[in-house]
């Protein structure tokens, strides 16, 4: 599964040096910041009530739509899904709440 991410984080590096009219992405590049950020809260908001819907499909593919705006943001960011995975890897085996506690706030 961690070879879609790659596979997804490579092309979305490469649609940085995309023209904007050619590329949904390098156009949500081509606006910055607040646009990408302004389509992760639409999809979390359109997945939130995709879940209270409670249809499998519209969940997955609310999802999908979430996590590639995501990745799109990690890419924006100069970041990419491995440093979420280690994260996620950092964590597994940790209680929630010990992580919590963990955190400075």
């Amino acid at each position: 599964m961690t070879d879609v991410l790659t596979r997804l984080a490579e092309v979305l590096e490469e649609r940085k040096a995309a023209d904007p009219e050619s590329s949904y992405v390098a156009k949500l590049y081509a606006k910055g910041l607040d646009a990408i950020l302004k389509k992760v809260g639409e999809e979390a908001t359109e997945t939130v009530m995709a879940a209270k819907d409670g249809v499998p499909d519209k969940i997955v593919y609310e999802v999908a739509d979430l996590w590639f705006h995501t990745l799109v943001l990690l890419a924006h960011q100069q970041l990419g899904p491995e440093a979420v995975l280690a994260e996620l890897d950092r964590r597994f085996g940790l209680s929630g709440l010990e992580e919590k506690a963990s955190r400075t706030k």
